[in-house]
């Protein structure tokens, strides 16, 4: 086995854990467009200008317009700050992450379901399970689940008005890099590490509670917002 499996280090291990179903998805992917002969365009590095730009951009809207507006309400407040050795480490395992989520849900199987049947085909299929990939929502309840969803559905978006596979795991990156491992206020595995202490009060349907700023009405109503814009942007090129 690599050493990184076996390493008592949580940021060291934390690493292998995110390269091992990340290198399975790449082998996935790349067998699957074989067997295609080909055929699937997946878009992965198209326009990648645009799509850095766009992603950025976006990755800013979508994280910073709920935390300033949940900071104004006053239901959310930053408390203290973390030590977290190796917290590049920590950032490049939630940056691959990333990357095999992206891969997995809007990369092969997004293409050929659109190419095969249609967008609307491959945008339910695909959100689904990337609704069922973060499973803890449905325990938490339907702000959660819905918020899930639309972030699934704000990426896909994102993708088709980008064209590359770039602004969504650009923008994906940003929520969960920054969101969580830097302002403590989106929840990935329990192992990582948050270097700022976010703290939730008031009403749980503007904090989120336990759920964080994923089970925020806020993000659900920046969520629709967003999804408004670039739907429209997108038919106004067409």
């Amino acid at each position: 086995m690599l050493p990184l499996s076996n390493s008592d280090n949580p940021a060291l291990w934390r690493l292998w854990a995110e390269i091992t179903p990340l290198l399975s998805i790449i082998v996935f992917t790349f067998i699957f467009w074989i067997a295609e002969k080909k055929a699937i365009k997946l878009h992965l590095f198209n326009n990648p200008v645009k799509g850095v730009l766009i992603g950025i951009i976006t990755g800013i809207l979508w994280l910073g317009i709920p935390i300033v507006i949940m900071k104004l309400m006053k239901v959310i407040e930053f408390s203290g700050k973390n030590d977290i050795p190796l917290f590049f480490i920590w950032i490049l395992a939630a940056f691959l992450n990333v990357i095999m989520q992206e891969l997995l849900v809007r990369g092969w199987l997004y293409q050929v379901l659109k190419q095969k049947y249609n967008i609307a085909v491959s945008t339910m299929v695909t959100s689904a399970l990337f609704t069922l990939l973060h499973g803890g929502a449905f325990e938490a309840g339907m702000v959660p689940v819905v918020n899930v969803l639309t972030m699934s559905l704000l990426m896909t978006v994102i993708l088709e008005y980008s064209g590359s596979l770039i602004a969504p795991t650009i923008m994906h990156f940003m929520w969960n890099g920054i969101g969580a491992l830097v302002l403590g206020g989106v929840s990935l595995a329990d192992d990582y590490p948050h270097l700022l202490n976010m703290i939730f009060s008031g009403s749980k349907l503007l904090s989120g509670g336990e759920c964080k700023i994923e089970g925020s009405i806020v993000v659900l109503v920046v969520n629709v917002m967003l999804l408004a814009v670039f739907i429209g942007l997108q038919r106004k090129w067409e």
